[in-house]
């Protein structure tokens, strides 16, 4: 029976990332994922946009990590050659009422370290962005976006660089704890492999909670709730209008951050997500939602006329909040909640998951040195 010292469940950003940390220091790694190919579950259906940090609250998972893995995407682009851009990135308050959330989430975002926001007058708005009405803004210049393609086939670059590898394909069934390893069984393209691994990591996305079932005699009160929570996106039929992303101020108690623009690197405009809790895994995009995106759009983008959108793709974020709940931070376990050793558990990995990857790694790593 093969044996290794590092499995990875899942291929995401995420479980890529944990792979290039952990191989990287020495350690024998094989990343596994249900889909032949890397990347093709929540990593696949994002906005690509590199986050600052700004909202997320203080000494949350989310804002120390967000924080510290925008700097180390951005180098780390660099270095490799992977397509980034910071453009920046505007939230705009439509009336007057929207100013004051404005300062607080300057405050906010001043207390999670980010220090380079600015507040602009609503004809600074008007001279920088003509095409956006607002009567205030907050510009933050290190928000950006990147080629998360790019980004995860240089991950997996550097894993195989260091004699890691990823297997897709692979469906875990089951997990055996034993003493000092992991009894792994998966269905892999159409047959069956047996193996055992000395450190086992759940980066499963949207399976994280089904793995983590698998595992037997886990205690499966440590297991969070899973609640699909599906965005979609509708693409703008024109040129982009936009020299930033354009982000409304967010609703109090929402579970997202508003229907807002963004635009990938070649420059194509996207509108979303906006919220949608499902009962199961459901990318279908209804043009029933235009009418709410047209609305919410054009407090901000005036001069959107009518059959300028289409429907574009769908993403579902592994919320751990249900509907009307107060957000959770990203949850990562260790063995001092579930009581396995050399295991870690991830769940609700969701924005700023892509932003945070190198972190969370980093974070993941530190959590495994002493074994």
């Amino acid at each position: 029976m093969d044996h290794i010292n590092t499995c990875i469940v899942g291929a995401g950003v995420i479980g890529l990332a944990i792979g290039r940390k952990l191989a990287s220091s020495q350690s024998e790694v094989i990343v596994l994922d249900k889909h032949r190919h890397y990347g093709q579950g929540i990593s696949s259906r994002n906005s690509e946009v590199i986050h600052a940090g700004i909202y997320y609250p203080e000494n949350s998972l989310k804002a120390s990590l967000c924080v510290r893995g925008k700097n180390l995407l951005y180098d780390y682009c660099g270095e490799r050659g992977v397509a980034v851009k910071p453009c920046g990135k505007l939230i705009v308050a439509t009336c007057p009422e929207e100013e004051a959330k404005l300062e607080n989430i300057l405050e906010k975002a001043s207390v999670n370290g980010v220090d380079d926001l600015e507040l602009w007058s609503g004809p600074t708005v008007a001279k920088k962005e003509p095409q956006v009405r607002a009567t205030m803004g907050l510009h933050s210049p290190s928000t950006g976006i990147v080629s998360s393609h790019q980004l995860m086939t240089a991950f997996l670059a550097d894993i195989e660089q260091f004699d890691g590898r990823f297997v897709g394909g692979a469906l875990v069934t089951s997990i055996e704890v034993q003493r000092d390893r992991f009894l792994v069984a998966c269905d892999v393209q159409g047959g069956s492999y047996v193996f055992t691994c000395r450190v086992l990591v759940n980066a499963a996305g949207l399976g994280a909670q089904k793995l983590a079932s698998s595992i037997l005699n886990l205690d499966e009160t440590t297991i969070p709730r899973l609640h699909y929570c599906k965005g979609s996106y509708f693409l703008l039929a024109s040129q982009n209008p936009f020299t930033h992303l354009i982000y409304p101020v967010p609703e109090a108690h929402a579970s997202g951050l508003g229907i807002h623009a963004t635009f990938d690197l070649g420059g194509q405009v996207k509108f979303g997500p906006d919220v949608e809790y499902m009962d199961s895994e459901d990318y279908s995009v209804s043009t029933d939602r235009l009418a709410g995106y047209y609305s919410a759009i054009r407090r901000y983008y005036p001069t959107l006329e009518d059959g300028q959108l289409s429907a574009a793709y769908a993403g579902i974020r592994p919320k751990l909040q249900g509907l009307g709940e107060p957000a959770s931070d990203f949850v990562i376990q260790g063995e001092s909640i579930h009581g396995i050793e050399r295991l870690i558990q991830l769940y609700g990995i969701e924005s700023p998951g892509l932003t945070s990857s190198m972190a969370i790694a980093d974070y993941v790593a530190d959590r495994l040195k002493d074994h």
